[in-house]
């Protein structure tokens, strides 16, 4: 029997497009005006819906942003997902966020500024700051499966408490450094690649956080 997860259904699909459409309308709001002097009213007029049809998807204007701010984790999830168990963790960290973090195209750098544009606005505004930690924190605990399949089967020499709490660590602590890379980023006018960057600036933090080997933790 497969384990896979059935394909999303048409339903599903509308709703995580629109969804999209009134996080990229908030976005583009928060960026220019801020989030203080943004309505709900103005992101649900930018994004092409009714008020009721965006309090039924989130309960306040910072909150419209979350499904923007986790693309770039569920990128990165996917990528470390698709390597063989066993491979490590390290260099596959390493790899996926510096893939996760590319600019291949005008599209994928400009997600990546509008981020930055989302991280200052969220530097004096405590509620869309709280949306931040809060998608930060839910891609934390959905990485710790993921770290836990590469870091491979248990065997008898393993310490099974230790191996969990290896997993929850590596978890948490490559979270925080792909988080800290975006806002030290956010906080330059470094461009989206190159020296400075967000996939320049992740690939140190995790290097300095696991060591240069490939082997490591």
């Amino acid at each position: 029997m497969s384990t896979e997860p059935p394909p999303p259904t048409l339903t599903e699909r509308r709703k995580a497009a629109t969804q999209l459409d009134i996080a990229h309308a908030a976005a583009e709001l928060f960026a220019t005006r801020g989030p203080e002097a943004t309505t709900a009213e103005e992101i649900a007029g930018r994004a092409g819906v009714a008020l009721r049809t965006f309090y039924r998807y989130f309960r306040s204007k910072q909150d419209a942003v979350g499904p923007l701010l986790t693309v770039g984790g569920d990128r990165w999830r996917g990528l470390l997902e698709s390597m063989e168990p066993g491979t490590p963790l390290g260099a596959a960290l390493r790899t996926a966020a510096e893939q996760a973090l590319a600019v291949p195209d005008a599209q994928a750098a400009e997600a990546l500024l509008r981020t930055r544009g989302l991280l200052r606005a969220a530097a004096d505004d405590p509620a869309l700051r709280a949306v931040w930690y809060r998608v930060n924190q839910e891609s934390e605990e959905r990485l710790v499966p993921v770290i836990a399949r590469l870091n491979g089967p248990a065997d008898e020499d393993r310490d099974p408490l230790e191996e969990r709490l290896k997993v929850r660590l590596v978890a948490a602590a490559a979270t925080d450094a792909i988080r800290i890379a975006l806002e030290t980023w956010s906080g330059t006018d470094a461009g989206a690649e190159g020296p400075g960057s967000p996939a320049d600036l992740a690939v140190r933090c995790l290097r300095a956080l696991l060591g240069a080997g490939d082997d490591t933790p």
